[in-house]
């Protein structure tokens, strides 16, 4: 099932993939969706980012190659630079190179705390794409990735949860920048599996509904400039397309 979040003129709503319409839902982490009436044409729907998250982590050192020197650790992004599909990438100027990350990203459909690798998956309500935007340079000086990772519009997201990805672990991510691909890689490089992410945060904080974790980029990082169109597909969800501005 793909869930989307819509701007109508009475604001914000989600809504359900059914045929060539979004069918609006009451309540996205309900466990199964209740339907109000209303529905928009998918060739005229504006899609919002597909959640709107009280907390945004990201996996530090999950890179390609299942190369991990360091142990499992995640940080914080704020909340302000998740931006639409579509939206402008507004690149931070005089902060050195700002790279695009294509990922993949969790939505947290449940409470969750203290998971375990056997249990962790059915926390989840699904997945989405996400581009984890920084100015690289600025990590060397600032270890807490503030400054880097602020921009605004940083961190794209969409274009919609996808609850029925099988393999969250094995899924393709394509990086295409102004129609040529970049960077073909997988969640299968990546050093920690989804599930052991997930088992470390719940370690240290209790996620809540609609919490998303970033996964980590396995080799999908893209240095790009003003003008830039970037695209990141994941298998089995869609492409979250943006222009860096």
């Amino acid at each position: 099932m793909r869930i989307a979040r819509l701007q109508t003129p009475s604001g914000p709503v989600h809504a359900v993939l059914r045929g060539e319409r979004w069918e609006h839902i009451e309540d996205p982490f309900a466990a199964e969706p209740v339907l109000t009436g209303t529905s928009t044409p998918v060739g005229s729907a504006e899609l919002l980012a597909p959640v709107s998250p009280a907390a945004l982590l990201g996996i530090a050192q999950n890179l390609g190659n299942n190369n991990h020197p360091l142990p499992i650790q995640a940080w914080h992004k704020s909340v302000h630079t998740i931006a639409a599909p579509g939206a402008d990438i507004i690149a931070t100027r005089g902060a050195g190179t700002v790279n695009i990350e294509g990922e993949l990203a969790v939505v947290i459909g449940k409470r969750a705390e203290n998971l375990t690798l056997e249990n962790a998956l059915e926390y989840v309500l699904g997945y989405t794409v996400v581009n984890d935007v920084t100015n690289v340079e600025q990590n060397q000086v600032d270890e807490k990735m503030f400054q880097g990772k602020a921009g605004r519009n940083y961190t794209p997201l969409g274009p919609w949860i996808e609850t029925e990805l099988a393999t969250p672990e094995n899924v393709g991510i394509e990086v295409v920048v102004n129609g040529e691909t970049t960077v073909k890689s997988g969640t299968f490089n990546l050093s920690s599996s989804v599930a052991a992410c997930l088992v470390y945060v719940t370690q240290w904080l209790a996620l809540e509904p609609g919490d998303v974790i970033m996964t980590g980029a396995p080799n999908t990082f893209v240095p790009v400039q003003p003008g830039d169109d970037v695209e990141i597909t994941v298998e089995g969800i869609g492409t979250l397309a943006n222009r860096v501005a």
